[in-house]
């Protein structure tokens, strides 16, 4: 097995380090959502990818707007 040399590669000076991106979603609102897998039909998430497109939107985002709107609805 190899080793990978890094001792010629100088250390991230702290404004590098501060300008460089964070890896993974930002948090979205008060508390960070909740990553979850479920299933759905082939056809139900082509139209949430299709209809996400249309509205300059990710599917993900519409598929939360949608089940709040349901969520809030069937709080009344």
């Amino acid at each position: 097995m190899h080793t990978i040399d890094y001792t010629d590669i100088p250390e991230l000076s702290p404004s590098q380090l501060q300008s460089m991106r964070r890896v993974g979603r930002p948090p979205l609102g008060a508390t960070p959502r909740q990553l979850i897998a479920i299933r759905v039909d082939e056809q139900v998430l082509e139209h949430f990818r299709t209809e996400g497109q249309r509205r300059g939107i990710g599917y993900q985002t519409l598929m939360h707007e949608v089940l709040e709107r349901h969520a809030r609805r069937a709080k009344k």
